[in-house]
């Protein structure tokens, strides 16, 4: 008779799932027994059950599928915590499988013994403590559909007893089809009127217009609206689009930011910026979102459109008046081509030192067509953000809302282990590296192939940035590293280092040919300041803080580099 552990693993095969990540321990070890004598679902190794979940939310971000990760009682299963938050707030499917204490301590002080429904409840849609085996199949197949359709992360916990417990049901197939959600023709018909009244139409688009492209350039072009795009809808809107003005937000640039503050209506589509500061401050507001409750969130909104972005588009489009002036779209594009052009002359080569803007530039040039990108929290979602160029192939995956560090490498463990013949590069920082420097062990007996960029620069430097704009000297932002290269080389992966400019474009193009895992340690420069799309008063006070108290600490020649670093970015 099969076990209750063996009736998940067959229920997850049967549903479709491929593998699951995770670190074995005697709680577990009825399902890892399972997945023993059932080769259909892989057993991935991971180092960390942090890196686990991660590699289940980057799974679950390219596939758009349920991505499965697992952990042992107490803290096996509290490291899962912080990829659970991520894949939560970045919506993708995911199911934990958190293994528990024996049933008859629970409540004792037992050895290892934590509370995980209510440790869970916030980084979930869904998450309960299966009691015995006869409730089993019925919350597996709860917490699964839960995962899928809510798009967020279900959580099972299951005392090893209980794993162990025989029982006779039959594996069961769980499946999801995306459905069409169109809002009340009353709300359609009123956004048309707003629409058609405007003189200057601005659309801010996100994550949500995945599988929307044409039906948003379709809009765009009838408005005759730019488009602002978010950092998670940069991959499938800038591509092909004539009507894009670039990104905005904090890691945006100063054309985005325009575009939104000098329309008088804003058309929102499948877009959460969480940024209040970004928004127009008096303008017409549309959102159209499939789910309602974010309608209204971050910004006053006049009209709700409650739908996903094609089916919402769809009906929109018979109902807009053709024959519109251009004359705030041409003004916007114009804008974003001198920002462009601005931004692409700072990723040039340098005799003094690397910038990470050329080493971006040389990465997306050299990159496959269909290349996924996973870029660590921090500056190297700046430079992704500004130098990586979309074709609707390629992926740009990353831990974009929760914002959490070491999230580049343990996510391209999922990326590469659902997709091995993919090229999957992770822009790791020097200090995301570290947290997680156990995962390329991962890399090597997982066999995945991933090509990992580190950013050198021996700083936490996105905090100094923030540091310095602030008004406070930096402190505590100092990393002492090693070589990267020779690390990767210790554990059985291909190494490389640069540490002049001139050496660069070479090495890229050795590093993205190697046949298996390599890492490329690059000395940036650490001064780099990627600047925001519009300073502010207070920013501006916070550096001129900076410099002053830079200079009393005894810290002068920081300010000389500092300027020798970004002089071409003021000019």
């Amino acid at each position: 008779m099969p076990t209750v552990a063996g009736n998940i693993v067959d229920t997850l095969v049967a549903s479709g799932v491929k593998r699951v990540y995770g670190i074995p321990g005697d709680s577990l070890n009825g399902f890892t027994d399972a997945l023993r004598v059932n080769p259909q679902l892989e057993w991935v190794h991971v180092r960390h059950e942090e890196a686990a979940s991660f590699a289940a939310s980057g799974e679950a971000a390219l596939t758009g599928e349920l991505a499965v990760c697992a952990g042992s009682c107490g803290p096996g299963n509290l490291h899962l915590i912080n990829g659970l938050y991520d894949a939560q707030r970045s919506r993708v499917p995911v199911l934990a499988i958190a293994a528990h204490i024996p049933s008859d301590e629970i409540g004792s002080n037992y050895f290892q013994e934590t509370h995980p429904t209510e440790l869970f409840r916030e980084c979930s849609v869904y998450v309960e403590h299966v009691a015995t085996a006869e409730q089993m199949p019925r919350l597996l197949r709860i917490a699964m559909r839960e995962a899928i359709e809510k798009r967020g992360v279900a959580v099972l916990v299951i005392p090893g007893d209980v794993g162990l417990a025989d029982i006779s049901a039959a594996a069961e197939v769980v499946r999801s089809y995306a459905p069409r959600v169109i809002p009340a023709e009353s709300q359609l018909e009123e956004a048309a009127k707003a629409l058609n009244k405007s003189k200057k139409v601005t659309i801010l688009a996100g994550a949500g217009t995945e599988g929307a492209h044409d039906e948003l350039i379709a809009i765009a072009a009838k408005l005759q609206a730019p488009i602002v795009h978010s950092l998670r809808g940069k991959e499938f809107i800038e591509y092909d689009n004539p009507y894009d003005v670039g990104m905005t937000g904090l890691l945006g640039f100063s054309s985005g930011y325009h575009a939104l503050k000098d329309c008088d209506t804003l058309l929102m589509l499948g877009t959460d910026l969480p940024y209040q500061q970004f928004y127009p401050d008096d303008a017409t507001v549309i959102q159209a979102d499939v789910r309602g409750s974010q309608i209204g969130r971050r910004t006053r909104v006049d009209i709700g459109l409650v739908g996903t972005v094609a089916d919402t588009v769809g009906e929109l489009l018979p109902l807009i008046k053709p024959s519109r002036s251009s004359a705030h779209l041409k003004s916007m594009t114009k804008h974003y081509g001198k920002t462009r052009k601005d931004l692409d002359e700072l990723a040039t080569p340098s005799k003094r030192t690397i910038h990470p803007q050329y080493l971006t530039r040389l990465i997306d040039e050299m990159a496959d067509d269909d290349a996924v990108f996973i870029p660590d929290v921090g500056s190297p979602v700046v430079w992704a953000a500004r130098y990586l160029t979309m074709n609707g192939k390629r992926r740009l995956i990353g831990s974009f809302s929760h914002g959490s560090m070491a999230n580049a490498l343990s996510q391209s463990v999922g990326v590469q282990a659902s997709h091995p013949d993919r090229q999957t590069i992770a822009l790791a920082g020097d200090g995301g590296l570290a947290m997680l420097l156990g995962e390329l062990i991962t890399l090597t007996q997982n066999k995945l192939p991933v090509k990992t960029v580190v950013y050198n620069n021996s700083s936490l430097n996105f905090v100094e940035l923030e540091m310095k704009a602030a008004g406070f000297v930096t402190f505590g932002t100092e990393l002492s590293n090693p070589d990267f290269s020779t690390i990767a080389e210790a554990v059985g992966i291909k190494g490389f280092r640069v540490e002049k400019s001139k050496d660069l474009p070479k090495v890229v193009k050795e590093f993205l040919a190697y046949d298996g895992a390599a890492v490329l340690d690059v000395v940036t420069e650490r001064q780099e300041l990627s600047m925001p799309p519009t300073i502010t008063a207070e920013q501006a006070k916070g550096f001129a803080l900076y410099a002053v108290r830079t200079v009393l600490s005894g810290k002068g020649d920081e300010l000389i580099d500092l300027a020798r670093t970004n002089i071409r970015q003021l000019f």
